[in-house]
């Protein structure tokens, strides 16, 4: 029987948490973090990010506190919000599934006998058919265990179906229809569960799985369903199964970790202060967390709720932004300061041929030639460009003041007079005497590998990049990291690997490079997604950050552009808030082409035709 749904917070402490009440914040923190935890928790079947996810979850609830209109749909809201994290986590794991063949990954895969259904099973003792229900959640498609994830907490009386169907973005007819076709794949899994759990195990499907690497997935549950379908030893296996939600509805949910005791997180939560004349803010101690990252000084990730109050507090109250609420640099010289589906794979660059190199001052070969020490917004604005017909009149009408061309030279490519070109080393191929002889001939910058993190890429090792990394620091120049596909911000993820091994060895990273590719095509959530990704990145590193490749496009599933419109409104939003970032010093939109023929984030069709993109590029200041 399934309880009564839950009414959600109360609509008068959700208004008082949007009018900047902190009392009334921090409650609602309380009350909201085990659904949340709980959805996260069986959409990502407890991979290791799922603290993390939770914790970027609550950060945009709280930043969006204030837009929110209706507090009485204040729950299906934050399912909403809780539903597009774990998406574009699950789009970072794809891309990462993708080229995670390494050895020196092998250490950070999680032991799949620790997974959220293996932790069910053995701390609630289940029944027989229990087990079976849980252990077949591992069979499912991703799209369905994010449903089941919902559909588990409806049946549990903590959502309702108009919460379930919000979330997924879906009337409740089709909503319905989803959760049936769901309910039928993980009846199918659970009789996988059963044939594989045989003994004896049939002889037939013993032999389809000798090339099965033990690890559940959605392509071998449609295999092995194929098999007991058509073998008479395994038909029958789901004689006796009851239905899925008889067995769900007595599983307690999942009780929230230890390490998420909001009560014993605000301690060290910075004071606001209120008066009548706007609001202001304590800056966080050394115990405080680093927003929207894995990276948390006072010992767990359970600061990171505090710090969603905290950093988010001050603009609720008319403070500061939680930007400027993780840090404020100073405006010193590049060298000395420093600053991403969800970001995801990106389409394929690659160098193009050596042209011959225009002379210019060589810097010195062992320490970075001189930056100024502020630039201006105007400055920041930068694009990356390949050849294609009116390429250098498209460059020098766009009003970008720098470009690169992932590569050491820029064949066929005329400079603006207003503009400079930035070489860049683009993989492990390209660290030669010829290359990095050009990249010494143009200007104070060079940029780092370009996306080695993926396969379709420079697809290099840390170490590899580690022993690569002296000779570029040998070419003089102001020299940027290797630029990560995703994960800039993670602990534990490719650039951290790199910059810790960088600062082991002694080894000098001037500023951070950054990709980034927004799925969420809707410009405020595109912006503040962006900007939360950067602030991340720069509470991580304190290095200036240079975002040389951007744009709204989802790798999810495929390749999936927005309309013109929606790109263009991306550009002038966008544009604005990152001129606005003191640690973001340079940005490059990707790219400066496109083909008239198909949809692309490119802002010219040719020399003189913009799209519409790239008026809006244009209009940037």
């Amino acid at each position: 029987m399934r309880k009564k749904p839950r009414s959600g917070p109360d609509a008068g402490v959700v208004t008082a948490a949007c009018a900047g009440d902190r009392q009334a914040l921090d409650h609602l923190l309380r009350q909201c973090l085990p659904l949340v935890y709980n959805i996260v928790g069986r959409a990502l079947n407890g991979h290791a990010d799922v603290d993390d996810v939770v914790q970027e979850t609550l950060l945009r609830m709280v930043r969006g506190l204030p837009k929110l209109r209706d507090p009485s749909a204040f729950r299906s809201w934050l399912v909403a919000i809780t539903i597009r994290q774990v998406r574009d986590r699950e789009q970072i794991r794809a891309a990462d599934r993708d080229r995670r063949a390494h050895l020196e990954d092998a250490e950070a895969i999680t032991d799949p006998a620790l997974d959220f259904a293996g932790l069910t099973i053995l701390r609630l003792g289940l029944t027989e058919q229990r087990r079976e229900v849980v252990e077949a959640t591992r069979w499912l498609d991703p799209d369905d265990q994010e449903l089941l994830s919902l559909w588990w907490l409806e049946e549990t009386g903590e959502l309702e179906r108009a919460d379930l169907a919000g979330a997924l973005g879906l009337s409740d007819r089709h909503a319905s229809v989803r959760v049936q076709r769901m309910k039928k794949q993980m009846e199918v899994s659970r009789v996988v569960v059963r044939a594989l759990a045989a003994v004896p195990r049939c002889a037939e499907l013993a032999e389809t799985a000798e090339t099965w690497d033990g690890m559940p997935s959605a392509l071998w549950r449609k295999r092995f369903a194929r098999h007991i379908r058509g073998c008479g030893v395994c038909q029958g296996l789901d004689e006796g199964l009851l239905p899925m939600d008889r067995l769900l509805s007595g599983l307690p949910l999942v009780a929230v970790p230890a390490h998420f005791d909001v009560s014993r997180l605000l301690d060290t939560t910075p004071t606001t202060h209120h008066s009548g004349h706007g609001g202001g803010h304590r800056r966080p101690g050394p115990r405080s967390a680093r927003i929207g990252g894995k990276q948390l000084v006072g010992g767990s990730a359970a600061v990171a709720v505090a710090v969603v109050a905290a950093l988010v507090a001050p603009r609720l109250t008319g403070g500061s932004s939680p930007t400027t609420a993780v840090a404020s640099p100073s405006p010193t010289p590049v060298v000395s300061v420093t600053p991403s589906p969800t970001p995801s794979a990106t389409p394929s660059k690659s160098p193009s041929p050596s042209p011959k190199a225009e002379p210019s001052p060589s810097p010195s070969k062992h320490t970075p030639a001189a930056a100024p020490a502020h630039i201006a917004s105007g400055a920041k604005k930068g694009v990356g460009v390949w050849s294609f017909g009116g390429v250098s009149q498209a460059l020098a009408a766009s009003g970008a003041s720098w470009y690169y061309t992932w590569s050491t030279q820029h064949s066929g490519i005329t400079t603006p007079s207003s503009g400079s070109f930035v070489p860049m080393i683009w993989g492990a191929k390209s660290v030669t005497d010829a290359s990095l002889a050009q990249a010494r001939s143009y200007g104070p910058y060079l940029l780092g590998f370009n996306e080695p993190d993926m396969a379709q890429q420079s697809n290099m090792t840390v170490d590899q990049a580690l022993e690569l990394w002296p000779r570029l620091m040998a070419a003089g120049k102001i020299l940027g990291s290797p630029a990560v596909a995703y994960g800039g911000d993670t602990a534990g993820g490719w650039l951290d690997r790199f910059m810790s091994g960088a600062r082991t060895k002694g080894y000098r990273v001037d500023f951070i490079t950054l990709h980034w590719y927004g799925g969420d095509f809707r410009t405020p959530q595109a912006v503040d997604q962006l900007k939360s990704y950067l602030a991340a990145v720069y509470a991580r590193y304190h290095k200036p950050i240079w975002l040389t490749e951007y744009a709204l496009i989802d790798f999810s599933q495929g390749t999936r552009f927005p309309s013109a419109q929606q790109q263009a409104d991306f550009v002038t939003a966008s544009t604005k808030a990152l001129d606005g970032l003191s640690y973001v010093q340079r940005y490059a939109w990707f790219g400066l082409g496109a083909d008239p023929a198909k949809p692309s984030s490119g802002l010219f069709t040719n020399g003189t035709t913009t799209t519409a993109a790239g008026r809006a590029f244009q209009s940037a200041d």
